[in-house]
C-alpha cells in the first residue's frame, strides 16, 4: 500500500487515520480579519490545515463569462451574492501580500497552510510560501499544462476528479508521473453543491483503491457531516470539507460548508472510525478475554449427584460464570463416575471425575 508524506509529520495511505484539510475557499468574503478567525477556528476544531483559494480576476474567467453574469443574484433577494461576477471576484480573490499573511498566520497558530492555484503564477507564488502540497481544483483535470508545472516542484500533488472519467483521472496521473512525481493523493469528488444522494456514489472510493496505486480521499460538498464520515469507513485519508463560522453568510459556499459544531464532529467521529476499524485479523482483546469468564457458561449439576454416580445428559446444565467446564467440552463428562457427592446447580471440575 502505497504511502504519501503530506507534510514533515504526516503521512497518509488508504484507511490511515485521515488528515482533515478545512476548505474556507472563498468564504473569507475578502476580508483578512474573518480569514483569520476561519483560521483559528477551524484550528480549535482539530483540522489539520485550512486550504483557500489562490486565483485573480483573470485566472480563470474569460471576458465572456464576466459579460453573461452582469447580474449575479441567487434568486434570495440578493442575500448570498451582488453585484456582478466581476464585482464578487474583485472583493473576494487574495492578493499576494494576504497569502503571505495568512500563511505566517498558520504557522504562528500550528495549522498547515494550503491553497488550489489556478494559473502558473499561483503555483509560483504558492511554492515560494512553501506549501506542504498542492491542492487541485476538479475543472483543471485536463489543464495539463498547469498539471506539470505543479508536479515541476515535487511536492505532493492532492487530484480532485470532479465531473471526470476513469480515462481523464488516468491521464491527468500519467500527465504528473511523467513530469517526475508520483507523490499523488486522488479525492473522489462530486461537483455539485450540494450533490443528490444518489450521485456521490461513495463506493467509487474503494473502486479508486483498487485501479489506482494512490492514496484515496474525498472532496465533500455535501450537507453536514454523515456523508464524510461514511467515506472515513471507506478508507479515505484525506477529507476537504468547505468551512464556515455562519453558513447564512453572504458568499458562494457559506450554505454548503461545515459550521464549526459539524467540522469538530467530522475531526473527532473520524479519528473514532479509523481507530475502530481496526484490522482484518480476527483478534479477541484483553478486555473481552477477561469477560469471557463472566459472560460465558461453564457445566453445573442439573440436581444433585452422588459419589460413584454415572453421569448421563440429564444431570448436566450449562449456567454462568464460565470458568469451569466449558459446555462443548459436556459431552466427554457423560459416562463419567462421580468421586464426591455434588450438590445442585453447582460448577463441576475435571477433579471430580475418576
Amino acid at each position: 500500500m502505497k504511502k504519501i508524506k503530506i507534510t514533515n509529520s504526516k503521512s497518509v495511505f488508504n484507511f490511515s487515520s485521515p488528515y482533515i484539510i478545512a476548505e474556507i475557499g472563498a468564504n473569507h468574503n475578502g476580508d483578512i480579519t474573518l480569514a483569520k478567525k476561519l483560521i483559528d477556528s477551524a484550528k480549535e476544531c482539530g483540522a489539520d490545515a485550512v486550504k483557500f483559494q489562490s486565483w485573480k480576476p483573470g485566472s480563470i474567467e474569460a471576458k465572456e463569462v464576466y459579460e453573461k453574469n452582469q447580474s449575479y443574484n441567487d434568486g434570495d433577494g440578493g442575500k448570498k451574492h451582488f453585484g456582478s461576477l466581476k464585482e464578487m471576484v474583485d472583493k473576494y480573490y487574495l492578493r499576494d501580500e494576504q497569502h503571505i499573511e495568512l500563511s505566517n498566520y498558520c504557522k504562528a497558530i500550528g495549522i498547515d497552510f494550503c491553497s488550489t492555484p489556478f494559473s502558473k503564477e499561483e503555483v509560483d507564488l504558492l511554492h515560494q510560501l512553501d506549501v506542504p502540497f498542492f491542492k487541485t481544483a476538479s475543472m483543471d483535470i485536463n489543464n495539463f499544462d498547469l498539471l506539470k508545472h505543479m508536479a515541476s516542484y515535487k511536492k505532493p500533488i492532492i487530484l480532485s476528479t470532479g465531473m471526470s472519467t476513469i480515462g481523464e483521472i488516468e491521464r491527468a496521473i500519467k500527465t504528473i508521473e511523467d513530469a517526475g512525481n508520483n507523490q499523488i493523493i486522488i479525492l473522489h469528488c462530486i461537483s455539485i453543491y450540494p450533490p443528490k444522494y444518489a450521485d456521490i456514489n461513495l463506493n467509487n472510493i474503494l473502486m479508486l483503491q483498487k485501479v489506482f496505486d494512490y492514496p484515496i480521499g474525498f472532496s465533500d460538498h455535501s450537507i453536514g457531516t454523515s456523508i464524510p464520515l461514511a467515506s472515513i469507513a471507506l478508507g479515505s485519508c484525506v477529507i476537504e470539507k468547505h468551512f464556515t463560522l455562519d453558513k447564512d453568510m453572504p458568499g458562494w459556499d457559506h450554505q454548503i460548508s461545515a459550521n464549526p459544531e459539524e467540522l469538530r464532529e467530522i475531526v473527532k467521529e473520524g479519528s473514532n472510525i479509523q481507530i475502530a476499524l481496526g484490522s482484518f485479523k480476527r483478534v479477541v482483546s484483553e478486555d473481552e478475554k477477561e469477560k469471557k469468564g463472566k459472560f460465558r457458561r461453564s457445566v453445573v449439576t442439573a440436581k444433585q449427584l452422588f459419589e460413584g454416580q454415572i453421569i448421563k445428559e440429564e444431570d448436566l446444565a450449562v449456567k454462568r460464570p464460565g470458568t469451569g467446564i466449558q459446555p462443548e467440552e459436556a459431552i466427554y463428562l457423560l459416562g463419567r463416575k462421580l468421586r464426591r457427592n455434588i450438590g445442585e446447580d453447582e460448577l463441576l471440575n475435571w477433579s471430580d471425575f475418576e
